[in-house]
């Protein structure tokens, strides 16, 4: 026998478990950007999260379940690095060699520089960490292979952390160190028992949320 439609009540729980993983997703990023940038003393930056309305049609449903679709959710500014400066490495030894004196604004770069990245990584493994327990299994981020966050909604994520990283440093061993220690500290994040908590909130308040913009105010708000 032959089955081509899905079921609507396989649709309808496939779809619950999407928007379970979206939500946990853009939840860690949006906590990110509020508890991690404030850890790293960085400067509060406006952001939104946006989410597709998803009460469809079975057969549209189906399609945003089979297709890698980043326009469904995604978070809105957030950046504190609007223009990336390449060879950052080289640069910054330069610039603090000629001028010491420029050596708080170069460190204050970097540090923006690495808070971005960390953020980008923290989205794709609080899906993944949402994912295990969701399966009853025990999460542990060292574990997970940096090219499994794909599985977890982070193609745009680590695509984006890479453009980051390529204009750190043309030395392709560098950049690769430089994401390994990055992991690490968004691993690490999610690993804090009060900032799982915060992102599970916000989560759970996207997921019965009937929004499609859910504003930085709001998350502060709940954060507070």
């Amino acid at each position: 026998m032959k089955r081509n439609n899905i079921s609507h009540r396989s649709i309808r729980n496939r779809l619950q478990n999407f928007t379970h993983s979206i939500a946990f997703h853009e939840a860690g990023h949006a906590i990110a950007i509020c508890v991690n940038n404030k850890a790293r003393q960085q400067q509060p930056v406006f952001f939104q999260i946006v989410i597709k309305d998803l009460s469809q049609h079975d057969e549209e449903c189906n399609n945003l379940l089979v297709d890698s679709d980043d326009s469904v959710a995604r978070v809105e500014g957030g950046r504190l690095i609007q223009s990336l400066i390449f060879n950052v490495d080289v640069l910054t030894d330069k610039l603090i060699s000629i001028d010491e004196s420029v050596a708080p604004l170069v460190r204050e770069y970097q540090v923006a520089f690495e808070t971005d990245i960390i953020n980008l990584l923290i989205g794709p493994l609080a899906e993944a960490k949402q994912s295990y327990l969701n399966d009853n299994e025990h999460f542990n981020y060292q574990l997970i292979d940096l090219k499994a966050l794909k599985n977890y909604g982070g193609d745009s994520d680590l695509a984006l952390a890479w453009e980051y990283l390529e204009s750190y440093s043309k030395d392709k061993q560098r950049q690769e160190e430089k994401l390994d220690e990055l992991f690490i500290a968004a691993g690490d994040f999610i690993s804090d028992s009060k900032n799982w908590k915060a992102i599970t909130k916000l989560a759970d308040y996207i997921i019965h949320s009937d929004k499609n913009i859910i504003s930085c105010e709001e998350v502060y708000s709940l954060l507070n």
